[in-house]
């Protein structure tokens, strides 16, 4: 993608981003999008075949970018300048949501959080198939591996809803300790 298509997007998703903090997603036209990110009709469907498909791109980008990002130990977003790096995966999530890249924090408490809850938790499941379960199953042959997998992102998910309708009063070492030992029966055998 070249830099003008590349701005355009980023004005497209700013633009929703913007709507979005002040309505519910089923309420916002393609046509304000369209207005608010000032750009032409044919422009927005050159990048998006529907309002649905921006939806869902904007997700992949923001909570991909997220989970690529902690998953990469030398992409630190200046988080460790004085410090190494967590050995928690939940911690290092937590500390890029703190740092709210691309208004994210805004997205998961706004009126349409729903949607944006339902994409990260998409997203936190593959995480923890990937990164845990092989692990958990050795030590779990109780628990269906869909449960568990399940069980842990809705918690990590409702535990960030808590946290930001906290004001973010808790550290994300703080949290990712709280995390990690409630887990801890769910993980040990």
């Amino acid at each position: 993608m070249d830099r003008r298509q590349q701005k355009t997007r980023a004005a497209i998703f700013s633009a929703f981003g913007k709507l979005l903090s002040k309505k519910n997603y089923n309420k916002i036209t393609v046509q304000e999008i369209i207005d608010e990110a000032n750009i032409g009709r044919t422009t927005f469907y050159a990048h998006f075949e529907t309002k649905d498909d921006l939806l869902k791109t904007l997700c992949e980008e923001l909570f991909g970018h997220i989970i690529d990002s902690a998953l990469d130990c030398t992409h630190t977003h200046g988080l460790y300048s004085n410090a190494t790096v967590p050995e928690s995966i939940f911690c290092h999530l937590l500390q890029h949501l703190q740092e709210n890249d691309n208004n994210i924090l805004e997205l998961l408490s706004c009126e349409s959080n729903d949607i944006f809850l339902r994409y990260f938790k998409s997203c936190l499941s593959e995480l923890i198939r990937t990164q845990f379960i092989d692990s958990i199953m050795q030590k779990r042959h109780d628990v269906p591996v869909d449960f568990l997998i399940n069980h842990i992102s809705g918690s990590f998910v409702e535990m960030v809803l808590w946290w930001i309708n906290g004001s973010l009063k808790y550290k994300p070492e703080q949290l990712d300790q709280y995390f990690r030992y409630v887990l801890k029966p769910v993980t040990q055998e």
